[in-house]
């Protein structure tokens, strides 16, 4: 085989309190559903001279790659606020893989079987839920969002256990690494200050090595995750996206998007939207993502602790003043993405008022999310919300703010179409895929991910992708596949 893997493992390097050595189980009947070639060409593999057989061999992990040391990771994490002891119950990472740039990727199966840190969990994964997160994934990578991606889905011949009996499936997902907050909280649940010393450094040669030779690599990190953390939140609010479960062990350090389990994009707008079946309370509202991801930043602060200074109250002095900064970085950089969306140059004094008039409307009259800037960017919607004297209203304002800019309308226009997605993933439409998907076909699906590839480009043909759900009273609801 000519795929070119290139295996160079330094995460199962470490010692076991990190993660256990495991294989996947083996399945019964793999069947390729499918691979990413383009993800796979950035990887510098090529699967074009492996038949389909022998690729869902390999995906399924029946037939792993020369070069890889197969671990289930170790992690804690804070679920919907209660800290608990997890690691990988259905995820394997196969190793990291060097592209011909040196660029290291995580390569991990997800759905591979049972591990110590299963619990009470079978270690499987449905289909439904796998091409769900290749669909978003890589729906949210095209919209410029830092995210993890997906390579491959196989079905694995076998049904899983849910609320119905479904086919079972395995996601092989890439990840510039699967480090998390939860993966800190474990270690230092542990008390072992050189597996945290060891964790860190680990993290900082990983991602971070600008920070190497710091005096104070602890404060560096925590600054660095935080400002990667808080344009991430940024961008989703951007695109409308809720993720959906956002513990702990589902923030990366690396500042991607993971973990696609009940995550969705708003319609219309209203900030106290949730799609996820599990959050009763709101915990992951739309709104609520920038205030639960000081949380969760507050939680890497505490790991990090011993580490900030050997005095414990010098060191809680030190990472709540940066925390507490979280606010005032996150409110500068909403306004700005929110001026880019509305193609405004420079400040203005009312801009806030000007942003809030406009969201306010929005909720009140239950006006589209993504629409309503296509409809300020001149794309038609064929909507007649838009009619509204109110919003003329609010028009009149935003271009009187517009002259302000010094700019010609072109340049912003052009702004705006940078910032504002023509089509997102409509949930209506995910659903509709992966019910034929189910039946057996990919048509749907494949006709989806053309057109989320160029979300920002007004293609022929996608005014059906571009419309919300019609006439359903229904609550939609997303599930987290477990």
């Amino acid at each position: 085989m000519t795929i070119g893997w290139h295996f160079d493992n330094t995460y199962s390097k470490l010692s076991n309190k990190f993660k256990e050595e495991i294989k996947p189980t083996p399945v019964h009947d793999p069947e390729l559903v499918i691979i990413n070639n383009e993800l796979a060409k950035s990887l510098n593999l090529d699967f074009s001279k492996i038949d389909k057989k022998k690729l869902a061999e390999i995906f399924s992990g029946n037939s792993l790659p020369e070069g890889t040391n197969t671990i289930a990771q170790a992690y804690a994490g804070h679920q919907f606020g209660h800290f608990t002891m997890l690691g990988d119950g259905r995820a394997i990472l196969l190793g990291e893989h060097l592209t011909n740039k040196n660029n290291r990727y995580d390569i991990q199966f997800k759905g591979s079987g049972r591990t110590s840190f299963s619990r009470s969990g079978d270690g499987r994964a449905a289909l439904g839920p796998m091409l769900r997160e290749y669909i978003i994934s890589e729906a949210i990578h095209s919209l410029n969002i830092p995210t993890t991606r997906s390579l491959a889905v196989v079905k694995t011949g076998e049904k899983v256990v849910r609320e119905n009996l479904l086919q079972g499936a395995i996601l092989t997902r890439v990840a510039s690494s699967h480090l998390r907050v939860g993966t800190f909280q474990y270690i230092a649940a542990t008390q072992n200050l050189d597996e945290l010393n060891t964790l860190v450094d680990y993290t900082i040669n990983r991602h971070y090595p600008e920070i190497r030779s710091s005096k104070t690599k602890a404060i560096d990190l925590l600054n660095l995750v935080m400002e990667k953390q808080c344009q991430l939140v940024i961008n989703w609010m951007r695109v409308g996206f809720i993720h959906g479960v956002m513990n702990t062990d589902n923030m990366a350090i690396s500042g991607e998007t993971i973990d696609y389990g009940p995550c969705a994009f708003m319609d219309e707008y209203n900030p106290k939207t949730v799609f996820s079946s599990i959050d009763k309370f709101g915990r992951y509202a739309f709104s609520n993502q920038p205030p639960i991801t000081k949380w969760n930043l507050a939680r890497f602060a505490e790991c990090l602790i011993p580490l900030i200074d050997k005095n414990e109250d010098s060191a809680i002095k030190t990472a709540s003043e940066l925390i507490d900064n979280f606010q005032n970085i996150f409110e500068e950089k909403w306004l700005n993405m929110m001026r880019d969306k509305l193609g405004l140059f420079g400040n203005d004094k009312n801009d806030k008022i000007l942003i809030k008039n406009l969201l306010n409307w929005m909720k009140n009259n239950k006006a589209d999310y993504t629409n309503t800037f296509c409809h300020l960017m001149g794309i038609e919607t064929n909507n007649e919300i838009y009619k509204d004297d109110n919003f003329k209203n609010w028009i009149d304002e935003w271009e009187k703010r517009s002259k302000l800019n010094n700019s010609s309308k072109e340049e912003q226009i052009n702004l705006m179409k940078k910032t504002n997605p023509i089509v997102i993933p409509r949930n209506h439409k995910v659903e509709e895929a992966l019910t034929d998907a189910d039946k057996g076909s990919l048509k749907k699906i494949n006709e989806l991910l053309k057109v989320l590839c160029n979300p920002y480009f007004d293609q022929e043909n996608i005014r059906e992708f571009q419309q919300p759900a019609q006439g359903i009273n229904k609550k939609y609801q997303t599930f987290c596949g477990t």
